[in-house]
């Protein structure tokens, strides 16, 4: 069965390179939710988009993924300005906050959805490095606004799983591709 990631992520199809070969088909997937935590979020995102890959390609594995952070229950997505980045990064300076990934994997007749949570603490965050940040452009298409592996010190230490930061739990995709072809 092919497997094919419904992403467009350069982070994601990096990280899933190294332990499976895929085809990259983004997801159409209109990503609109209201009330939900911040694990359903991830969840419901991850699911939404797989299904809906799968829905055009029916013969196919398929693999979805939705990274969010979440700051005392608040669901920090992407920014939509680098003013919004600016204020997002200052609400995390200094502070320790989840990044939580929501991964599905789906085909026909199964879908395995989990979640995958880690625990990320920031430095306390100068103005001066905020704005070299936001300048660079990096923080605009990620959760949060930020990426653990973009070069600037802000992240102080994480309790969990480094590549779930990142926007793709690789251990745990490993064991659920591992789970399907055991069962095939």
């Amino acid at each position: 069965m092919k497997l094919i990631l419904a992403s467009a992520s350069p982070r994601r199809r990096e990280l899933l390179a190294k332990i499976a070969e895929f085809h990259v088909e983004p997801s159409r997937f209109e990503e609109k939710a209201a009330g939900l935590s911040a694990e359903q979020t991830a969840a419901y995102f991850a699911e939404g988009k797989a299904k809906e890959v799968l829905s055009r390609f029916p013969d196919s594995l398929v693999l979805g993924a939705d990274t969010v952070v979440s700051l005392n229950g608040t669901v920090l997505g992407k920014p939509e300005s680098r003013e919004h980045a600016a204020e997002m990064l200052r609400s995390l300076g200094g502070r320790t906050h989840e990044v939580i990934t929501g991964v599905c994997l789906t085909g026909r007749g199964f879908c395995k959805t989990q979640t995958v949570k880690t625990k990320v603490e920031f430095f306390p965050l100068g103005e001066e490095l905020v704005a070299r940040y936001v300048e660079s452009g990096l923080p605009m298409d990620k959760a949060g606004a930020y990426g653990i592996q973009d070069g600037y010190p802000l992240v102080k230490a994480y309790f969990g799983s480094y590549t779930n930061v990142v926007g793709l739990p690789v251990d745990e995709v490993r064991e659920l591709l591992g789970a399907v072809e055991r069962s095939v």
